[in-house]
């Protein structure tokens, strides 16, 4: 008996297992979980987001797809840590938007904390999701932007319409103080990307031969593998936004699951309903759309909520796609703004139905007593797609100043992008 004892007061003495260290307010279970999620929607990036769209693009256009998604992530981690982070999460001015306090990350050592993580995590997590916003706007516009134009476009929107939304959400500005309820990002990630890449593809005009002729996905092999990073990556997406480990981030867990799967087989069903053949594509897209629609409302709703939410965004995704962007007539290459934009619109509003203050006191729906919460949210929703609307035709008509132009040349577009621009190709093509 002895022995036991003295062999678990030395294992505890090695390895100890308290959630408090040396810095007073520092939850070391917190901050590894953190960790792990930051890792998780790192991956979505470079990873799930190039391989779903680049698997959807033509063949001659996929790596110029992986080129722009990598660019993106590279160039917002940079942006991220010598400004960006500052104008979203520095000292608040009016509301609107940070400060430069923290430029280069001035102000922030090693012992600093966000609440019970070190900064430095939280800015890490955080860039991340300025990452992939930017990136999913190229879902709009691939085939046809010039590479230069991307570049400086990337610069420009992530730091004067991301980052100000993501203060205004998240980072103590005004929309917060209203009370707007975006757990991990519908208004700040989906609306905003949707909405950007609809304008951005507009100005550019439609791919040649759109409407004409056949645009065949390179690989949906590869769109289905990278819905299934994205998936996995999501959950660090949505229980991370808790930046904690507890039961919220649990419950958020559970319902992103939910509303996926239920997202995929509400728009298989559909497709098949309508098209009569059930493909992997609508499985892939229908993923998304729950993941979308789930993302604002993850750490506020229970898991009969995320049911339905889930089960709208595969129609609605699938709608959006199929039938309103043919009505419309736009070119959205990916529907970037038929998915992220639309799903992420009804996530906003679902968060204003059925937030449950039984899974979270911070959030307390329509359905639940707070009709108030439900106009917020569209305050919310109308405020985020205004600004990036106009914010964006802003931009682009700056970087077209800059770079003399967006859109690559007729020739080269035809010839494709990895040849013309990269001097690469992803396919080996043997005639024998």
């Amino acid at each position: 008996m002895k022995c036991k004892c003295v062999l678990t007061i030395a294992i505890l003495c090695i390895f100890p297992f308290s959630s408090a260290t040396a810095s007073e307010g520092l939850n070391t279970g917190d901050t590894a979980w953190i960790i792990v999620a930051t890792a998780l929607v790192m991956m979505m990036t470079p990873a799930g987001l190039a391989l779903f769209y680049g698997g959807m693009s033509r063949y001659k256009n996929l790596l110029n797809t992986f080129a722009m998604t990598i660019v993106a992530y590279c160039l917002t981690s940079v942006i991220w840590m010598i400004w960006g982070y500052s104008i979203a999460f520095g000292p608040d001015q009016a509301g609107i938007t940070g400060s430069l306090a923290n430029l280069f990350m001035a102000g922030i050592g090693v012992d600093s904390l966000s609440g019970s993580i070190p900064t430095y995590v939280f800015a890490l997590f955080q860039m991340t999701f300025a990452c992939i916003t930017v990136a999913l706007v190229l879902g709009s516009i691939v085939d046809r932007m010039k590479f230069s134009s991307w570049i400086v476009f990337t610069v420009l929107w992530v730091t004067f319409i991301y980052c100000p939304i993501a203060h205004w959400v998240w980072g103590g500005g005004w929309m917060g103080a209203m009370g707007a309820l975006d757990f991990a990002g519908g208004t700040v990630v989906h609306i905003n990307a949707g909405v950007a890449g609809l304008v951005l593809s507009l100005v550019l005009g439609k791919r040649i031969g759109y409407g004409k002729e056949s645009m065949f996905p390179s690989s949906i092999a590869l769109t289905a593998l990278g819905a299934a990073l994205l998936w996995f990556g999501w959950f660090g997406f949505n229980a991370g936004s808790q930046l904690a480990a507890d039961g919220v981030a649990g419950s958020a867990f559970l319902v992103t699951n939910t509303s996926a799967a239920m997202g995929a087989l509400a728009w298989m069903f559909a497709e098949w309903l309508m098209d009569k053949k059930p493909t992997v594509l609508g499985l892939a897209s229908g993923i998304v759309a729950g993941l979308v629609a789930i993302t604002p409302a993850a750490g506020f709703v229970n898991m009969p909520a995320s049911l339905l939410i889930g089960l709208c965004a595969g129609l609605l995704g699938f709608y959006s796609v199929a039938k309103l962007k043919q009505k419309l007539g736009y070119d959205d290459s990916l529907d970037a703004f038929g998915v992220h934009g639309m799903c992420g619109v009804w996530g906003a509003l679902a968060t204003g139905l059925f937030a449950n203050p039984a899974i979270n006191e911070a959030g307390r729906g329509l359905f639940y007593g707070n009709p108030k919460q439900l106009w917020i949210q569209i305050i919310s929703i109308l405020a985020t797609a205004i600004f990036t609307a106009v914010g964006t035709l802003v931009v682009v008509y700056v970087t077209r100043w800059i770079t003399g132009g967006l859109r690559v040349e007729e020739e080269n577009e035809i010839i494709g992008l990895d040849n013309s621009i990269h001097g690469e190709r992803a396919f080996e093509i043997t005639l024998s």
